[in-house]
This record gives structure tokens, C-alpha cells and sequence, in this order.
């Protein structure tokens, strides 16, 4: 069953079931991947639909830090609640020592000594770790590590 087989037919159960926010969370991820095959002219593929709902997730996660810092725990809570419902979706996420493991393993293959070579390492690496680690917490692992370590 591919990506989009599995939504349509969550979405129906949720239809079914009348759980709403399901419901809204899918239709919205439905409607963000249809609108890519719209400009994209084809169907997409599963890393495609991944990457979407990746970027749905990385939304979710920003409005909820700053509803939390607004002070409205009700619209961070709802937003927390979709998050869980798209996390559910995307692949099992790596743990911080094997994404570390990879970082280390980019930097040797590039050949990396500073900052300067981030492009380098990161060209390498994002491939590898695309949809199972968060991207911003990488690029910062990279640049710690590409320090000179006299700083």
C-alpha cells in the first residue's frame, strides 16, 4: 500500500469514526500534497509525501513554541495533538548518536577541517538523514563539530 493508499484509507476510518481532528489533520495533509501533484504535474512519491508532511510537522512544532511563549497552552495543546497525528505518518526518527554517527561520517568523506566546509558535509549528509532527524538540530551538531576546538 503506498503513502497516499494509507491516507486515503485513514482518512475514510476517520470519516467513519467522526474523530475531527484526524479528520482536519489529514484533509489538511491531503490537500498540501495535491496541490504539489498540481504543480508538479504527476503523482508523487513516498519520499515526496514524506518531505511534505515533514514540512507540516516543522510548522506544527513553531507555531506551538510560539503559542507557548504567548501564553495560549490551547492552541499549543491542539497544535501538539496534530503534530502526533502527522508524526505517525513519517518514518521512525533516528536517535541523536546515530545521527551523530552519520554526522561523523559525512565530515570524514568530505574531508571537512572548518566551517567553511559545512556545504561540504551537509551536501553529504542531508540525503542520509532527510525525514529521520531534525534538520535544524544537525546543521547545529555539524557546526559544533567543525569548530576548531581551541573556541
Amino acid at each position: 500500500m503506498s503513502f497516499l493508499e494509507r491516507l486515503d484509507e485513514d482518512l475514510k476510518k476517520a470519516l467513519k469514526g467522526s474523530d475531527k481532528l484526524r479528520l482536519s489533520v489529514l484533509r489538511m495533509a491531503k490537500a498540501a500534497i495535491k496541490n504539489q501533484q498540481i504543480d508538479k504535474g504527476r503523482i508523487l512519491s513516498d519520499e515526496e509525501v514524506i518531505s511534505i508532511l515533514t514540512t507540516m510537522s516543522k510548522q506544527r512544532k513553531e507555531s506551538i513554541e510560539q503559542f507557548s511563549k504567548g501564553g495560549r497552552t490551547d492552541l499549543a495543546e491542539q497544535e501538539t495533538q496534530e503534530l502526533s497525528i502527522l508524526q505517525s505518518y513519517m518514518p521512525e526518527q533516528l536517535s541523536n548518536e546515530e545521527v551523530e554517527n552519520i554526522i561523523v561520517q559525512a565530515i570524514n568523506e568530505s574531508a571537512a577541517k572548518s566551517e567553511a566546509d559545512m556545504g561540504k558535509v551537509m551536501k553529504i549528509l542531508m540525503p542520509r538523514v532527510k525525514g529521520v532527524a531534525d534538520g535544524k538540530w544537525v546543521n547545529n551538531r555539524v557546526r559544533e563539530l567543525l569548530k576548531p576546538s581551541g573556541e
